[in-house]
C-alpha cells in the first residue's frame, strides 16, 4: 500500500511540474506582430473622382477586426495641413475610406493602426491628376522612428 501511495505521489508531482512548464513556455512566447497592408485604388486618380484607401490588418493568419484605432492621415506634398480621418472596420480585417480630391498633385497617406498593444503606420504616395514635386523622404518629419505609443 505504501509503495502504491508513493508511486501515485510521484506521478502527481511529475504531472504538476510538466503542466507548470507548459504554462511558462506559453507566457514566454512573443505575440506575432500586427501587420498592415495599405492599398490605394487607383494609385493615380483624377480630380473630383473617388479614391479608395484600405488598410488590411492581420496578426499572423488572423484578420484583426477589433483594432483600438485606425486613422488615415492624408496630405498634399509640401502642405503643412494634414487631414486625419478615423475609419471603422468594414469586413475581413479591412478598414476602408473613399475620398475625392479637388486639387491635383502628389499626395501621401499614413495609416495609423493601433491594435492589440501594437502600433503600425505604413506610408504610401499617390497622385491626383498631374503629379506635383514630391517630398524628399530624407527631410520628412514623418520618417520618425516608431516608439512606444
Amino acid at each position: 500500500m505504501r509503495k502504491y501511495l508513493f508511486f501515485m505521489l510521484i506521478i502527481v508531482s511529475v504531472l504538476s511540474i510538466s503542466a507548470c512548464n507548459n504554462k511558462d513556455k506559453k507566457a514566454d512566447e512573443l505575440p506575432e506582430f500586427v501587420e498592415v497592408e495599405l492599398t490605394i485604388n487607383p494609385e493615380k486618380g483624377n480630380v473630383n473622382e473617388p479614391i479608395v484607401f484600405e488598410a488590411k490588418v492581420t496578426q499572423g493568419d488572423e484578420n484583426v477586426e477589433d483594432a483600438d484605432e485606425v486613422t488615415f492621415e492624408i496630405w498634399r506634398a509640401h502642405d503643412e495641413k494634414h487631414e486625419k480621418i478615423k475609419v471603422e472596420h468594414t469586413e475581413n480585417g479591412i478598414y476602408r475610406l473613399e475620398k475625392s480630391f479637388q486639387q491635383e498633385g502628389t499626395y501621401y497617406i499614413i495609416s495609423h493602426v493601433t491594435a492589440r498593444d501594437m502600433h503600425n503606420m505604413p506610408k504610401k504616395e499617390f497622385v491626383v491628376g498631374t503629379a506635383s514635386e514630391p517630398e524628399d523622404p530624407s527631410e520628412s518629419k514623418d520618417s520618425m522612428k516608431m516608439e512606444g505609443h
